[in-house]
C-alpha cells in the first residue's frame, strides 16, 4: 500500500476528503488511478505525485477574512465576473473555448517576471502551448502600448494558435489588434519586405539541383547528392559559413570521427560554387533570409514587437534564434520559449547559449499530463530517457510526471504480412467508429481519429487500413477526402475534425489530439527510416537520426488521448521492444 504511512493530517491536508482516507491509505498501484478518478482534482495530483517519488506543492492556506475565491484551488472551478461586459463576453463564449484552460500551476509560470530568455518544458499533454497562449495574453493586458508576437515553426501550426487565442481572448478588438500570430517563416518573409526589400527565395529543389551540378564538376568526390544535401542544409546553410575556415571550424556536436580535413577541403569546394551560384542570381535560403533580417534589426536597434513568444521551440533553427536574439535584446520579459526536447524532430542539437540565448536558471517543467491516459503517457515514455538535456546542459527532468485520468491498456501488435496488419487495423478502426469515436467532435485538432506512419512511402498502408473499415480517410495537408468526395483544406488541424480518419506521417502528427490514434507500418526498415541512416557520416550523426527517429514515434503516439494501436510487419522496428 502506497501512502499506508501517510498520517491523516497529512492526508487531509493535501485536500483528500475524510470519507475516502481509508481508500487513499489502502491504495495499491493497481487502485491508485481508479481512486484518483473520484478525488477532488487538488488532492488526486497530490497523491499521484506522491506516488511516484515528487514531493507535492505546500496547499495555499488563506489568511482569516481572505477571498475565498482568490485560493489557487477556487480558480481552478470559478472565474470571477468583474463587470456587465465581461459577464457578457462569458455568457457569449462557446463551449471550445474552455479548451484553453488554465491551471494555477501552470498560471505561475504564466505571470512570473523572467529578467531575460526564458523557457517553459514539459512532456506531450503537460500544457506548454497552453501557458504560451496564456503567456501572450498577459503580457499584451500587463502593457498597454505593448505588441506581442506569439509565433511557432509552421503555418498550420500557426493557424490552430489563432483558432485558440480567438476563443481566450473573446470580443476584445484593443487586445487583438495587440497580438501577432505567426509562422517564423511568415513572420520572416513579411519582414524582409517591410524592412529590406523584395524576396527571392533558392527552393530546395533548386538547391539541390546546384549542389548536384556542383558535385559533377569536382571529379571523383565520392560523396552521395543525398550526403551533399545533408551536410549543406544541416551545416553550411544553418550556420550560414561563408568560408573555408569557418566550414573547419564549425562545431560538430558530439562527433568522435570527423572527415579529414583534405576530404572536407573538397566538399568545401563543391558548397563554394553553391554558395557563388546563389549570390550570383541574387537568391535566398530560408537560413540566409534570417541571416540578412539579423543584421538588419542588429543595426536598426529597434523591434517591431516589445514581447516574443515561441511555441515548440525545440525545432528552432540556427538561423531563427539568432534572429530572435537580435529582435529581443536580452530585454526583460522580451522573449519566451515554450518546448519539450522529447519532441525534437526537425533540427540538430546545438549551443542556445553561444548565440546570446542563454536559458540557464529560468528554465521550469510542467508535470502534471492534462490530455493523455496514464497507460498512454507511461508506455510512451519508454521510448525517451528521464532526463533529457540540451548542449549547454539545461536539463528536463521527466519524472514525476503524472497523467490525471485512466484509460485502457495500449496495444502493441507485430504481424506476420502487410495484408494482416491492414485488416486487424481496419477490424479496430472500425470498432472505434461503432463506439461514436470519430464522427462529434467539434474542437479543430481535438478529438477523433488518427492514423498515422513514418513516411509518404507507408500512406498506402494506412489508406488501405481506412478502406477496409468502411471509413471515409482524409490525408492530412491534402486537398481532398481521399475515400470519398467531401473537399477539405490543407490545414492538418482542420481536416483532423472533418475526416472520420485522419491520416499522415509521422511529422504531421505535431501538435494535434485525438481521441484514438493507431501507429501502423513500424516495420525494421521504416523506423527508423532506412534512408536516414544510409546519408549518416559518423556514429554521432547515427545517434542523433535514432535519436530523432524515437522522438517522431514518440509524438505520434502521444497524440491519443484514450485509445493506442501501434503495429509493425515482422520484422518489426526494434523501438517497439522498448515501448512494449
Amino acid at each position: 500500500m502506497i501512502f499506508a504511512e501517510r498520517t491523516d493530517d497529512e492526508l487531509l491536508g493535501y485536500g483528500v476528503p475524510g470519507d475516502w482516507l481509508e481508500e487513499a491509505k489502502s491504495a495499491t498501484e493497481d487502485t491508485l488511478l481508479e481512486l484518483a478518478e473520484h478525488l477532488p482534482a487538488e488532492a488526486a495530483e497530490a497523491l499521484l505525485e506522491l506516488a511516484t517519488g515528487g514531493t507535492p506543492p505546500v496547499p495555499v492556506t488563506l489568511a482569516p477574512g481572505a477571498d475565498p475565491f482568490a485560493h489557487p484551488d477556487a480558480e481552478r472551478r470559478f472565474r470571477i465576473v468583474a463587470d456587465r461586459e465581461e459577464l457578457e463576453r462569458a455568457l457569449d463564449a462557446p463551449w471550445e473555448k474552455w479548451a484553453v484552460f488554465l491551471h494555477p500551476a501552470q498560471r505561475a509560470l504564466v505571470e512570473r517576471d523572467y529578467g531575460g530568455p526564458a523557457r517553459v518544458a514539459g512532456s506531450a499533454g503537460t500544457g506548454k502551448t497552453i501557458v504560451a497562449l496564456h503567456r501572450a495574453v498577459h503580457l499584451a493586458e500587463a502593457d498597454p502600448d505593448s505588441r506581442v508576437l506569439l509565433a511557432t515553426f509552421s503555418e498550420p501550426l500557426a493557424d490552430a494558435l489563432r483558432q485558440r487565442l480567438r476563443l481566450l481572448i473573446g470580443n476584445r478588438p484593443r487586445l487583438a489588434e495587440r497580438l501577432d500570430v505567426q509562422s517564423m517563416g511568415g513572420l520572416a518573409q513579411r519582414l524582409y519586405g517591410l524592412n529590406i526589400g523584395p524576396l527571392q527565395r533558392a527552393s530546395e529543389e533548386y538547391q539541390r539541383e546546384l549542389l548536384s551540378r556542383a558535385g559533377g564538376e569536382v571529379p571523383d568526390h565520392g560523396f552521395s547528392d543525398r550526403f551533399l544535401w545533408a551536410e549543406w542544409s544541416g551545416v553550411v546553410d544553418a550556420w550560414q559559413l561563408e568560408n573555408w575556415e569557418e566550414y573547419r571550424d564549425v562545431p560538430r556536436l558530439g562527433r568522435r570521427g570527423r572527415l579529414a580535413e583534405a576530404r572536407r577541403k573538397v566538399l568545401w569546394t563543391i558548397f563554394a560554387k553553391v554558395r557563388n551560384e546563389l549570390e550570383r542570381e541574387d537568391l535566398l535560403t530560408t537560413a540566409a533570409m534570417f541571416g540578412r533580417l539579423e543584421v538588419h534589426f542588429n543595426q536598426a536597434r529597434r523591434s517591431p514587437f516589445d514581447h516574443y513568444v515561441i511555441d515548440e521551440a525545440q525545432d528552432i533553427s540556427v538561423a531563427e534564434l539568432r534572429f530572435l536574439a537580435a529582435l529581443s535584446e536580452d530585454r526583460p520579459n522580451s522573449l519566451l520559449f515554450a518546448g519539450d526536447l522529447g519532441q525534437r524532430i526537425f533540427r540538430a542539437p546545438f549551443s542556445w547559449r553561444k548565440l546570446g540565448v542563454d536559458v540557464r536558471g529560468r528554465s521550469r517543467t510542467l508535470r502534471v499530463n492534462y490530455r493523455t491516459s496514464h497507460q498512454i503517457r507511461r508506455q510512451a515514455d519508454r521510448l525517451l530517457p528521464p532526463k533529457i538535456a540540451d548542449v549547454d546542459g539545461v536539463e528536463e527532468d521527466r519524472r514525476g510526471t503524472v497523467s490525471v485520468f485512466n484509460g485502457p491498456e495500449p496495444e502493441i501488435r507485430i504481424f506476420g504480412t502487410v495484408e494482416e496488419e491492414t485488416a486487424a487495423v481496419g477490424d479496430w478502426l472500425r470498432e472505434l467508429s461503432q463506439g461514436g469515436i470519430g464522427s462529434s467532435e467539434t474542437v479543430p485538432g481535438r478529438g477523433g481519429i488518427g492514423l498515422f506512419v513514418r513516411s509518404s512511402s507507408e500512406i498506402e498502408r494506412a489508406l488501405w487500413a481506412a478502406e477496409a473499415a468502411g471509413l471515409e480517410a482524409v490525408r492530412l495537408g491534402a486537398d481532398e477526402s481521399v475515400t470519398g468526395a467531401a473537399k477539405c483544406g490543407g490545414n492538418p488541424q482542420v481536416d483532423a475534425v472533418r475526416a472520420r480518419v485522419s491520416v499522415g506521417t509521422m511529422h504531421r502528427a505535431k501538435g494535434l489530439e485525438f481521441s484514438a490514434v493507431a501507429v501502423m507500418a513500424c516495420d525494421d526498415d521504416a523506423l527508423p527510416l532506412q534512408a536516414r541512416i544510409e546519408n549518416v557520416a559518423d556514429e554521432a550523426d547515427l545517434e542523433d537520426v535514432y535519436n530523432t527517429e524515437r522522438h517522431l514515434l514518440y509524438v505520434a503516439c502521444t497524440r491519443a488521448r484514450d485509445r493506442l494501436l501501434v503495429t509493425g510487419v515482422d520484422p518489426a522496428s526494434e523501438f517497439l521492444d522498448d515501448l512494449a
